[in-house]
């Protein structure tokens, strides 16, 4: 056997991607590897008083114990061994009591296993989705049993997979707690400190043993011709049945004939997996040779991957790091395995690798900037019923988040907490908050947070919140040494880099400065409920279980049929409680409505309770239906009342003459304000030149001012901060689309980190294109001068891109999540979808064929063109679908700024899922005049592209 059939184990194309290399919403780590170093000190003092053996474990990411490389491995043998072995270990399920399970690591160090379980073989944790793993009572679950009920050295917490399960444990002991620690921490650690090639061997060796071991029915160790049709319809592979079998006799080389072997079973699969796409594409820049060398190689990535000054010794590199085979390394070619391993791996990914790092000046005024933004951020769910919890701020922090929110509320014993009013969400502490922002602020970036206070508290707890921000952020608030320029902008990211701003209300200049406390609008704070959305209003204690049981009925009737979630949809964004205005009155019903906007019937509570809950409980269906009156205010501010509703419903004026409401502002508070003060919006050109002030305005008043001002509200945004957060009605934290207010220019625009789906995924490719810092740089002609996003020429006589995406193949695309039959249902018919998200003139779709039952590797081989007027604003969404005859179930997507998309021959991988993709070619070419948006399918040969600016030293200009 010849070195080459050696390695065909090695050189099966990669079925499973780890959690690492894979594009997907960050998980929700309660710390990272660098964050854990402070951690590390204190936990080194807490252990001081364990017993000796333990100081011998090592403790992972941490650099309090120094090991010798003998000893170090030794350790970590021993963790390994010990958690092979097993440990039985009690469960902790909350209210309940805690369930005792035996606890083990598999042969292949990659799971998590425990017995007895229902699930059976599905009864794991794989270590990829391991995202922290916490000593001791941390965990919610373990906050919910009393103090003493566990000895604090026996407990650990698991949290793994993406939306931050956790798995609570209590050992018997507290060395084995800490052997599963270290372990746990080491293998983690392992995993991230592998190189991207290694991390994909091993992911690759263990995806196919586990894929042997459950394709093996009978456990003999070995796969017989029906086991292995079995599996090929699992994993999604519709070959002729004839060529199956002679793939399977052609890696039956043993003696035991007739089946195969763990060997046999990587080299059938080997077979099964060469790519004919890529064997095509290496044989037309190979002159038709079976492998590519350095020559070969360089002409390839030149012309098509529009790298420039490819040397030699690059290709070499290349080679020696992706050919598996070693009679080709020693003659300097790449075969085709190692081809695909290259295509494969992140040099072939459509994403550019500059961007992971920030690649954008970062020396411009804030106001230059787009701002990841989160809405609530303390809650894990609904707006009305859920969790908050001080984990999120964290979470959101290390997810590239730069502007966070703390509704702040009087608390008992003078100590304000942080929840949403008027509902029955749970209450956090406002110091436990600031205490977490100021340790995870600045763990992945150092460029600046902006604290987004939302103050309803009485003066002397607002001296304690002031007091809690001074004593914890410290020097993180001391903005002193940051100037402002000569025009009195505002100062850059790079200047503020490790600073936290405050955004919150600030005492006029006119108060007397010995003054504690003085009277401030109210009336401009941000984020205010609709009294038809508050559940609690003044004391509820008599009726708040009644309040709770009818608010989780009207949740779940909402979570199933309202229309304002965020779905795959795009044309579902708006609210639909908004009808656009011009909306005939009487269209809304004629069902009890009272001229201030609420309803007179009361379906759901007739009892003396009503007024309590009236709103939500009683009209919410109903309040959805509102006239075009709440679409036209009588100022652009925010309030809490229901005044935007009574107004004039004639075009907004800029004034009003109403008694504005007031409160009462803490001077301590009010003197952390500095570049960020909260105000109203009351006079669009008027306060454009209020460089230091930031204006809040729900989705809804951000419409109506864009429909009627949009060049003066774009010209507002070069000067100051404009903050948009979602209507009062995603009672069930869905989101609105971001994209028309980054198209005015919008920097702060809020959205519920906590609801994954569509525009979360739209918000992480915009942050991605700047290494997910936070900060993405708006384009020039946003910053100066006039532009309208909504003109069908925004920009006259500038060039266009043409985008040409040709759809070439998939790989290993699986069955739709909520496949009735799972594994066992028909295989799928895909088809991909490609979507450009920008300027209203930009937005476009378009769609290839559907391939019959196929989704292990179909081909499509069709191109999708494209005109996009600013490449700068717009995302290119990848989608796939399954064909059905009732419809079409979503398969999965990729979204990517179209700036961070490299040329050539790429594969666009979906994002969260183990190895699917789909194989592309991209080319982007310069045009002038009128170009038709909807055409598709135009090229059958590839294109010739022009991408000016070309870098050098082996990069690509995307």
């Amino acid at each position: 056997m010849s070195a080459c059939q050696e390695s065909a184990r090695s050189a099966a194309p990669a079925p499973a991607r780890s959690a690492a290399d894979r594009p997907g919403p960050p998980a929700r780590a309660l710390s990272s590897e660098d964050g854990r170093r402070d951690e590390a000190q204190s936990d080194g003092r807490r252990r001081s008083s364990q017993p000796r053996a333990l100081e011998d474990f090592l403790w992972i990411g941490s650099s309090i114990v120094a090991f010798s490389r003998w000893r170090l491995g030794y350790m970590v043998e021993k963790c390994m061994s010990s958690m092979q072995t097993g440990t039985q270990m009690v469960k902790l399920r909350g209210g309940s009591k805690g369930l005792v399970r035996f606890y083990f690591l598999d042969e292949h160090k990659s799971c998590i296993r425990w017995r007895p379980s229902r699930k059976n073989e599905k009864a794991k944790i794989s270590i990829d989705s391991i995202r922290e793993v916490c000593e001791g009572r941390q965990s919610e679950i373990f906050q919910r049993y009393a103090e003493g009920s566990f000895n604090p050295n026996c407990c650990f917490s698991l949290y793994y997979g993406e939306h931050m399960e956790s798995l609570d444990l209590v050992s018997g002991t507290g060395e084995e707690a800490r052997t599963w620690i270290t372990g746990l921490k080491y293998l983690m650690a392992g995993i991230s400190d592998e190189d991207s090639l290694a991390k994909r061997q091993r992911t690759r060796d263990q995806w196919l043993k586990q894929t042997f071991a459950e394709a093996d029915k009978n456990g003999d160790g070995s796969l017989s011709i029906s086991e292995v049709l079995q599996l090929l319809h699992k994993l999604n592979v519709n070959l002729p049945r004839q060529k199956v079998k002679q793939m399977f006799k052609e890696a039956d080389t043993d003696d035991d004939q007739g089946k195969l072997g763990f060997e046999e079973f990587c080299s059938f699969y080997k077979m099964m997996s060469t790519r004919r796409d890529l064997y095509l594409l290496m044989l037309t820049y190979s002159n038709h040779k079976d492998h590519l060398d350095a020559g070969d190689l360089a002409r390839f990535m030149e012309n098509e991957q529009k790298m420039t000054k490819v040397s030699k010794d690059h290709c070499l590199e290349i080679i020696n790091k992706f050919e598996p085979c070693s009679e080709n390394q020693k003659q300097g070619v790449l075969g085709i395995d190692g081809f695909t391993n290259y295509m494969r791996s992140p040099a072939g990914d459509i994403f550019n690798p500059e961007h992971y790092n920030v690649s954008q000046d970062m020396n411009q005024p804030l106001c230059n900037y787009f701002i990841a933004s989160s809405h609530n951020t303390y809650l894990m769910g609904d707006q009305l019923m859920s969790q908050s919890r001080v984990d999120m701020y964290a979470w959101v922090l290390q997810a590239g988040c730069r502007c966070v929110e703390v509704d702040c509320w009087d608390g008992q014993d003078g100590e304000p907490i942080v929840h949403h009013g008027y509902t029955l969400t749970s209450k956090i502490l406002f110091k436990d908050v600031i205490e977490t922002i100021n340790k995870y602020a600045f763990i992945k970036n150092d460029y600046p947070v902006i604290l987004s206070i939302e103050n309803h508290c009485s003066v002397p707890q607002q001296k304690k919140m002031a007091q809690y921000l001074v004593e914890i952020l410290g020097d993180k608030l001391d903005v002193a040494h940051v100037k402002p320029d000569e025009c009195g902008r505002l100062p850059s990211p790079e200047t503020l880099k490790g600073k936290i701003l405050v955004k919150g209300k600030k005492l006029p200049a006119n108060i007397d400065e010995d003054a504690e406390e003085g009277d401030v609008s109210d009336e401009d704070s941000a984020d205010e409920m609709e009294d038809d959305c508050k559940l609690l209003n003044g004391d509820t204690s008599a009726n708040r279980k009644q309040v709770e049981n009818m608010a989780k009925k009207k949740l779940d009737n909402l979570m199933k049929e309202s229309k304002i979630r965020d779905r795959e949809d795009p044309d579902s964004f708006t609210i639909a409680a908004l009808p656009p205005a011009g909306t005939a009155a009487e269209k809304t019903g004629s069902k009890g409505k009272s001229e201030d906007g609420t309803d007179t019937a009361d379906e759901a509570n007739p009892s003396s309770n009503k007024r309590a809950s009236r709103s939500f409980i009683g009209s919410f269906s109903k309040r959805k239906k509102k006239t075009s009156k709440l679409k036209k205010t009588s100022s652009f501010e925010d309030t809490d009342t229901d005044q935007e509703s009574t107004s004039s419903v004639s075009r907004a004026p800029l004034h009003h003459s109403r008694k504005k409401k007031t409160m009462k502002l803490s001077r301590a508070l009010s003197d952390l304000v500095k570049y960020t003060q909260s105000v109203g919006l009351y006079d669009i050109e008027a306060q454009a030149n209020c460089t230091w002030q930031v204006s809040s305005l729900s989705e809804t008043k951000a419409h109506q001012v864009m429909q009627q001002k949009a060049t003066s509200f774009l010209h507002f945004n070069q000067r100051q901060l404009s903050r948009i957060y979602p209507s009062s009605y995603r009672v069930d934290s869905s989101n609105f689309n971001p994209q028309p207010f980054w198209n005015a220019g919008c920097q702060l625009v809020a959205l519920n980190y906590q609801s994954e789906g569509r525009v979360l995924q739209l918000n992480r490719a915009k942050f991605y294109s700047n290494g997910n810092c936070g900060y993405v740089l708006k384009p020039a002609c946003m910053c100066e001068g006039a532009f309208n996003p909504s003109m069908d020429d925004p920009l006259p006589g500038q060039m266009k891109k043409q985008l040409v995406v040709k759809i070439i193949s998939g790989q290993q695309l699986p069955k739709p999540k909520d496949s009735m039959l799972g594994d066992r249902g028909e295989i799928i018919d895909p088809f991909v979808e490609v979507e450009i998200i920008g300027l209203p003139v930009d937005c476009s779709k378009e769609q290839t064929r559907v391939v019959d039952d196929n989704g292990f590797n179909p081909m499509w081989e069709e191109t999708l063109v494209f005109t996009v007027h600013m490449p700068e604003l717009a995302l290119v969404r990848f989608l796939v679908w399954d064909h059905d005859p009732i419809g079409q179930d979503f398969i999965g997507q990729r979204t990517i700024a179209f700036n961070s998309m490299m040329p050539g021959y790429r594969h666009v991988y979906l994002e969260g899922m183990e190895e699917a993709s789909i194989f592309v070619h991209i080319a982007v070419n310069d045009i002038t005049g009128q170009s038709s948006q909807r055409h598709k399918r135009a090229v059958s040969q590839k294109p010739k592209a022009g991408f000016p600016g070309q870098p050098c030293c082996c990069t690509a200009q995307p």
